[in-house]
């Protein structure tokens, strides 16, 4: 959630001489009114240093003064000084045990200091003092939902909307509170009132992941699309653009992350969306490329190395440059299998591609790295599996197509090459299983596209849950 407590002002200019000098003598009053009074301005300018040297000069000669020791606290507050502030506005509430704005700023100074349980308390107190409050009900509501109590936040943001119906902060956060707990038709309801009162981007992307959650794929796009031409952020944009790629909706996709990059160059995310899209598209060159500057932008990030290495497989013409990227990346990676894994592939297949022959040592070298880091990794055991049985030593590829296939036993290329080898060896009843086992998994391709669009909505959720973090 996006929103704060909101802090109340307790303390008016006015500070009315009588009511709390009454009796000092005329000119006493006048000096203190004044004191005060500048004590005020400073802190309404901002110099809160200078309103706490002034107040603490005045708090002696009025030392059960409900303002003073209200605005003080205050003061303190705005210097981050949690300590001292507490100790004043505790001070107020002893003296005004009534007020319930006073017992709201103890109450947000106590949460900032880190004292939920005590914070929760005084909210729940100016709540009972006030109850038809639009400050109470928003404030214990905002708590709720920073205590992660969303269901308990819903009731009194409801209620502080009906006090205060053109309230836009309250109600964006009762419309997230709402659609975080799967009530899409009241948060629905909830957003389109926002909408009559102030029609902004942020406003249309929530709608849009309404109704994605809803089921319904049109009407979402058109909700990220609205907001992206309205506020074309880079939270609005990739939305919009990841919800086409979500639905294979692949050329426009293209088209927006193409836009979303070129407004912002140094997003990797976006960059890493133009790649997905490049790639399930079948442009494998033009993917490359993506998400080479993708890695170049954010050289330790692996969400871009998995669709990489997919499409240099598919398009080896820049192989050099790619295999510099996942050396790169190995290297700031070392204690990552897959980093290592990847450089592997990358060598061995740019050297293949280039018919000068690989350097199967230094790839056997990185595969056994990637193994010894992560013992459970089955493609690590399948390519060094694939690359003794190249070399003929199948006594070597048998248990790595064996261990692989215990890891993850709908691998049907390792069924393949480990029937091939048991065949080399004369196993053929062994070999034939094998056979008869990738016969039945011969719908790879079909399970193959199903991982990789799994692995899309991985990157695409995780970017979202990423960003609705965000302050």
């Amino acid at each position: 959630m996006s929103k704060k407590v909101r802090f109340q002002r307790t303390i008016l200019c006015s500070f009315l001489v009588c009511a709390v000098f009454s009796a000092a003598q005329d000119n006493e009053q006048q000096k203190l009114d004044r004191e005060f009074k500048s004590a005020v301005a400073q802190y309404d300018a901002g110099h809160f240093t200078e309103a706490a040297a002034q107040l603490e000069d005045l708090l002696p000669r009025v030392p059960n003064s409900f303002e003073v020791h209200e605005l003080l606290g205050q003061v303190y507050a705005s210097l981050s000084q949690d300590p001292k502030a507490i100790e004043h506005l505790q001070e107020a509430v002893r003296l005004k045990p009534d007020s319930g704005a006073a017992r709201t700023n103890l109450a947000a100074t106590l949460l900032h200091a880190g004292k939920a349980e005590l914070a929760g308390e005084q909210f729940r107190r100016a709540l009972a003092l006030e109850p038809r409050n639009y400050d109470a009900n928003h404030n214990l509501g905002e708590f709720y939902i920073q205590s992660g109590k969303l269901a308990d936040a819903i009731p009194l943001l409801e209620r502080a909307q009906s006090i205060n119906s053109s309230s836009y902060d309250n109600g964006y956060d009762l419309a997230q509170a709402e659609f975080l707990t799967g009530k899409l038709g009241e948060t629905r309801q909830t957003v389109q009132a926002l909408v009559r009162i102030k029609d902004i981007g942020e406003l249309h992307n929530l709608l849009g992941q309404i109704e994605e959650k809803d089921g319904k794929f049109v009407a979402a796009a058109n909700e990220f699309q609205i907001a992206a031409h309205m506020d074309p952020s880079d939270d609005n944009m990739f939305d919009w653009g990841s919800e086409l790629l979500l639905h294979r909706t692949y050329e426009p996709a293209i088209e927006v992350f193409q836009q979303a990059s070129q407004r912002y160059p140094d997003s990797p995310r976006l960059k890493i969306g133009l790649g997905m899209a490049l790639y399930s598209r079948g442009k494998y060159d033009e993917a490359v490329r993506a998400l080479l500057a993708a890695s170049d932008l954010s050289p330790s990030d692996p969400r871009c190395y998995s669709f990489l290495s997919k499409a240099y497989d598919s398009s080896p013409n820049q192989a050099e440059d790619v295999i510099q990227r996942f050396r790169r990346y190995a290297d700031l990676q070392p204690g990552n299998a897959l980093a290592q894994y990847y450089y592997a592939m990358s060598l061995w297949k740019g050297k293949r591609s280039e018919d000068s022959g690989a350097d199967l040592t230094a790839v056997e070298v990185l595969l056994q790295k990637a193994i010894a880091l992560d013992e459970s990794l089955p493609e690590a055991h399948v390519q060094l599996g694939n690359l003794y049985a190249d070399q003929h030593e199948y006594a070597k590829s048998v248990p790595e197509y064996v261990r692989a296939l215990e890891l993850n036993p709908n691998l049907s290329d390792a069924h393949y090459r480990l029937g091939q080898d048991y065949v080399h060896v004369g196993q053929k009843d062994q070999a034939q299983k094998e056979f008869e086992v990738y016969q039945k998994l011969r719908a790879e391709h079909l399970a193959e596209v199903d991982k990789e669009r799994a692995e899309v909505q991985q990157f695409v959720y995780a970017e979202k849950a990423a960003s609705s973090t965000k302050p």
